[in-house]
């Protein structure tokens, strides 16, 4: 008679990059605290070969032996291993579902917490920004915005963003549903456009990860769009938890245009506030 375990299904064995991967991650967060062994495989794998083309080294092993003895080679990893790419007011369509459905939500608050979870490199702060300066609300609201890259996070400190980027920029600025001319947003010189401080006067730039840290503040709404496709199931669902608490009862929580809480553990605790454009609303 065949035993329970003999006849169950045994896991397909790890392939030799894969088990360099593992090896890598774990490596890195016992190094450096930082946390990736719980983003998909497919994302781990794409971002290291890119770096190791980029940095001229033969084998993830050769790698993993560099990183652990160079924090310098470390923080070039992190650039390749975070992905600093955003535009702003990206999927207009979302923005202007926040224009419409959740600001005259947030307008009953006295005062409003927004937090920006995975902010990169800024494009996403500066646009809630200048929708919520539109809106008669900056004045009032206190944005978190946080990252685990520390270079991304300075960049979206100082708000210069390519000027080549300004164009696509405006055209999702107008489809957005904004109010203004963009141009009055910034000003252009030597190739850069930069953008008026005073949008990010008090937003709160800080070092977060959605993988070890906990949470830090109640908001009416987060904003954590485009993270959670690179993070495994058990990853998102953290992340969710955590948005889930930070979030005051019937707060609001946007995701990005192939995210979706829908097979999560959390997918009872959200209702579809504007499904289309993944806006729900806390439930319990």
């Amino acid at each position: 008679m065949t035993s329970a375990a003999a006849s169950s299904p045994q896991p397909s064995p790890l392939s030799n990059t894969e088990i360099e991967l593992r090896l890598l991650m774990e490596a890195i967060y016992l190094r450096y605290s930082y946390d990736f062994r719980d983003y998909t495989v497919a994302s781990q794998k794409r971002r290291v070969l890119h770096a190791l083309a980029q940095l001229g080294l033969p084998s993830i092993s050769a790698l993993q032996e560099k990183v652990l003895r160079d924090p310098v080679l470390f923080g070039q990893l992190l650039q390749y291993l975070t992905i600093p790419v955003s535009e702003m007011f990206r999927d207009p369509a979302y923005f202007l579902a926040l224009r419409r459905h959740v600001v005259p939500v947030l307008r009953t608050y006295p005062s409003v917490k927004v937090w920006v979870a995975g902010c990169s490199t800024g494009e996403e702060v500066f646009s809630l920004a200048i929708l919520l300066r539109e809106e008669g609300l900056l004045s009032r609201t206190q944005i978190y915005a946080t990252d685990i890259n520390p270079a991304s996070l300075e960049k979206a400190r100082q708000g210069i963003f390519p000027i080549e980027s300004i164009r696509g920029y405006t055209a999702n600025y107008q489809r957005a549903g904004g109010r203004s001319s963009f141009s009055d947003y910034y000003t252009a010189a030597y190739e850069a456009a930069r953008f008026d401080p005073s949008l990010c006067a008090d937003v709160i730039f800080a070092d977060h990860s959605l993988a070890t840290d906990s949470v830090f503040a109640e908001t009416q709404l987060v904003s954590c769009r485009n993270v959670l496709i690179y993070f495994n199931r058990e990853l998102q669902d953290r992340a969710l938890g955590l948005f889930h608490e930070s979030l005051c009862h019937r707060g609001f929580l946007g995701l990005g245009a192939k995210e979706s809480i829908d097979f999560s553990n959390y997918s009872q605790r959200f209702d579809a506030h504007s499904q289309s454009e993944r806006i729900y609303r806390k439930a319990t």
